[in-house]
């Protein structure tokens, strides 16, 4: 032993993490769940366990107190850390603490305000509200000249795709571009993301009509269902605020990575789907948005009289445009090619039609945009609805979905150059803005992935850039409405469907299958699920994936041997480590979930058994009684809590134990662990026999000392 400690370096003791045999998969674990794992042989060391040097530390002090607690402290009395500790905080407790927190973050800024003058505490209010007042004062002509670029770019790929998200939300085209003014000005003063560019998007445009005309038929009554809209935009922005003032972050974390990427990658399919109706000049559309609903509408459309000069038109200018994508990407000096290339397909097809008169001959028109700065809405929120419950959850998912798309792109960019965004405050102003853009004519505002991509391609410094985007949409609807009046309804479908091949992340969706078959497992499901079924059941099915995942990796029945590795005082799985060797008479078992409770208490309970009466077997066979198992050592550091059946559990294992002439010790239980063992006395029932460590266990059962550490 002493030869193999010494001979082990450093990196030759990386090498075992590194160099450790493939996890087990989800089927091989499935197998041993049911009891079907075969017995290995067990590799024994024959002596006692060794002391090991403790490493030094460099202040002299800690290490002189550290020395004298080595030297005035026997295992017994670390036991008795253990066991005498204080009592846990409740469940009470722990929520009161929570909610202490968020009030004495509050607390502290009040507490420093009061302290400094009033007019100082004043600009110091103003600048936590608006950081546009902390970034502004180091502005530039430099820095404007770089946003001024980035943000007419942005506005010539934000005008058509703002009119063409407003139609897939079954809205009128100027709701589009309203949405483009309000909400980035906004966020331009209340942001803290440099680079994400605000306005409409496609998978909230989607998920609004898909849950709102099931209240309201957009097709029946458009001015009632646009109420219901704003009202929906409303109660999104009271969410986030909310989110964001009382620290609610969390909540947008019960949409899972896979889960959003799946749910994004069905809701393109369907968004897609949703633009053969403008691409193929179809009259009658389904409002269900599942798959075989739109297949069956755009069959029985070729089975009537239909225009094909729709279709020819839109394919030549979604063609051009990812040529021109195409060319950006490889060039980039063309950088501006990509995002100019959808307001030019725009322009040309505008006047293709008016000049040739192609609407007389079938071609779909957008016609009547109406002009002017955004109108008040707040006559028309409907707060006293008869749906007011069923808008409200509306606006609770699309709070959610809209603030895990806009939180996930600031992070994504701001990482790049280096800085960090505040996600509370992202949520309060992401919530104010939406609260203003409901009084003002606007819908969901959230933050766009391609247009923030272009934004940053575009050289942008501050959120100055959405500023100038707003004026140009401003300019747009006050002197350019009219001009759009021809523009093809197929264009607009094309520009939304060159947008749609960024939502499809197919390396994503392998990389998830490649690490996590269980995350693939959600991502497939709220794929499917909006595929097949609805943009919420989609949701839903992935939330609920997510959250049984997090459930079963809690609760996952498992157990582990533990061995000692060489030239070490750890003690690891022999599986992940098999050069780690087991002390005999000896058997070390970890749980592995983090709950010992009534969903796997009983497993362990029988794999521990099985594992003695195999070993129990084997000597007999061997006619080896020297390596017979005298103490089971239960290692409890991955135990956060312990439910009644798993403590029920443990005294039929005590009993077990008892019977075959073995001993059964703790070792590093947690806090609430142990707490609820010594109520239930079942330390008491053990002979007190808990330990710090697995190692103090196990040095305790060569010195005869562990039926005595109580």
């Amino acid at each position: 032993m002493a030869s193999s400690a010494a001979a082990c370096s450093d990196a030759e003791k990386a090498n075992w993490v590194l160099n450790a045999p493939r996890l087990l998969g989800p089927w091989r674990e499935s197998v041993e769940f049911s009891g079907e794992e075969s017995q290995k042989d067990i590799v024994m060391l024959h002596g006692s366990p060794k002391h090991f040097k403790q490493s030094t530390t460099t202040d002299a002090s800690s290490e002189e107190h550290m020395l004298d607690l080595e030297k005035n402290s026997s295992s017994v009395d670390r036991s008795q850390w253990v066991l005498n500790g204080p009592e846990p905080p409740g469940l009470w407790h722990e929520l009161m603490d929570s909610v202490r927190e968020t009030i004495s973050y509050c607390g502290n800024k009040y507490s420093s305000l009061k302290s400094q003058p009033m007019l100082k505490s004043v600009v110091s209010v103003q600048r936590e509200i608006f950081p546009i007042l902390v970034w502004g004062r180091n502005y530039s002509i430099s820095k404007f000249k770089h946003d001024l670029m980035a943000g007419l770019t942005i506005a010539s790929l934000c005008i058509p795709q703002s009119i063409g998200y407003a139609t897939l939300a079954k809205l009128d085209p100027q709701y589009g571009l309203y949405t483009s003014v309000v909400p980035p000005l906004i966020y331009a003063i209340m942001g803290t993301s440099r680079e994400i560019a605000i306005g409409p998007v496609a998978v909230v445009s989607l998920l609004l009509p898909s849950m709102l005309q099931k209240l309201q038929d957009p097709g029946a009554d458009p001015i009632a269902y646009t109420k219901l809209v704003l009202t929906a935009t409303f109660f999104t922005g009271i969410f986030q605020a909310a989110f964001g003032i009382f620290r609610l972050g969390f909540l947008v974390d019960f949409l899972s990575h896979a889960a959003i990427i799946g749910f994004v990658a069905g809701a393109a399919i369907i968004i897609g789907l949703q633009q053969l109706k403008g691409l193929l000049g179809i009259t009658h559309f389904p409002t269900s948005t599942d798959v075989i609903s739109v297949m069956e509408a755009v069959w029985s459309s070729f089975h009537h009289p239909w225009n094909p000069h729709n279709f020819m038109l839109g394919c030549s200018f979604l063609c051009f445009i990812l040529i021109s994508r195409f060319v950006g990407r490889k060039n980039r000096k063309l950088f501006w090619l990509p995002a100019m290339a959808p307001l030019l397909s725009v322009i040309l097809s505008t006047l293709i039609v008016y000049l040739t008169r192609a609407d007389k001959h079938g071609i779909k028109i957008v016609k009547h945009i109406k002009e002017g700065l955004n109108p008040s809405s707040v006559h028309l929120l409907q707060l006293n609805s008869p749906y007011i419950g069923d808008v409200a959850k509306v606006g609770l998912i699309v709070a959610l979905v809209a603030l895990t798309e806009a939180i996930a792109v600031g992070k994504s960019f701001s990482s790049i150059k280096g800085y960090h965004i505040n996600g509370n405050k992202e949520m309060m102003s992401m919530g104010f803005m939406n609260i203003v853009g409901s009084l003002t004519s606007c819908y969901v505002a959230t933050g766009s992935f391609s247009r923030t991509a272009v934004n940053f391609s575009a050289g942008c410094e501050t959120p100055v850039s959405n500023i100038v985007m707003a004026i140009t949409v401003i300019i747009s609807l006050q002197f350019l409405t009219r001009l759009l009046y021809f523009t093809p309804t197929a264009i607009l479908a094309s520009i939304i469907l060159s947008a749609l091949p960024g939502l499809i992340n197919v390396n994503e969706i392998y990389n998830i299958w490649k690490v996590d078959k269980l995350d693939f497992l959600a991502c497939i499901g709220a794929f499917f699920g909006v595929l097949f079924a609805s943009v919420e059941i989609g949701l839903l099915v992935a939330v609920a994936i997510s959250f049984t995942k997090t459930i079963l990796i809690s609760i996952q029945p498992g157990t582990e041997t533990l061995g000692k590795l060489p030239g070490t005082d750890m003690f690891c799985d022999t599986e992940q480590y098999p050069m780690a060797v087991t002390v005999p008479g000896i058997m070390i078992v970890r749980v592995k979930s983090a709950l010992f409770c009534f969903a796997n208490a009983n497993f362990v309970r029988e794999r521990i058994v099985r594992w003695i009466t195999a070993n129990k077997a084997k000597g007999l066979k061997g006619n080896n009684t020297e390596d017979a198992i005298q103490v089971v050592i239960l290692d409890m550091s991955n135990l956060i809590n312990i439910d009644t059946s798993g403590i029920a559990t443990l005294d039929d294992l005590q009993r077990n134990l008892l019977s075959e002439g073995i001993e059964l010790a703790i070792a590093n239980p947690r806090w609430q662990v142990i707490h609820k063992l010594k109520l239930s006395n079942f330390v008491g029932k053990i002979g007190g026999r808990v330990f710090v460590t697995v190692a103090e266990a196990v040095a305790a059962t060569f010195s005869g000392k562990i039926a005595t550490t109580c």
